[in-house]
């Protein structure tokens, strides 16, 4: 057998990308071949403000280890303002899962637009790191 084996735990961060600027930031890495960790499931909505905070408990409970809302920058939203929408629910989203229990740091913002490559590549390394310091989400069972 292989010594080599990879035992490193990789958490599982359900991804919710803006169609109009964090997706095509993420498709803009794919295709420019930029290396990030497997560690992201990536679900594509036409924007953040259109994430009702219900999908990210929901995520949570199912066991999900982390979630990443990523979003089109203040001020260039295709729907005008619905990321600004999504910025204000997150922020009392964090405040709920606290009084809930869940710690707040499994769960991240961040704005991305669609030449940002390297932002997305950047935002998801991050908070893999941050969400594999915390250990794996012992809430409920995703496979």
């Amino acid at each position: 057998m292989s010594e080599n084996v990879n035992t490193e735990w990789t958490p599982r961060i359900v991804t919710f990308l803006c169609n109009w600027c964090s997706y095509a930031g993420a498709d803009l890495a794919g295709t420019s071949r930029l290396q990030y960790p497997p560690s992201i499931r990536v679900i594509r909505v036409p924007c953040s403000g259109r994430i009702n905070p219900q999908y990210i408990i929901k995520a949570i409970a199912d066991g999900a280890d982390g979630v990443l809302v990523s979003g089109c920058h203040p001020g260039d939203c295709h729907y005008l303002a619905g990321n600004m929408y999504a910025r204000r629910r997150f922020a009392v989203l964090k405040r709920l899962l606290t009084l809930a229990g869940i710690n707040s740091d499994r769960v991240h913002f961040t704005w991305v637009s669609a030449s940002e490559a390297e932002s997305f590549v950047r935002a998801v390394k991050e908070v893999t790191e941050k969400v594999r310091a915390l250990g794996p989400n012992d809430l409920g069972g995703m496979e």
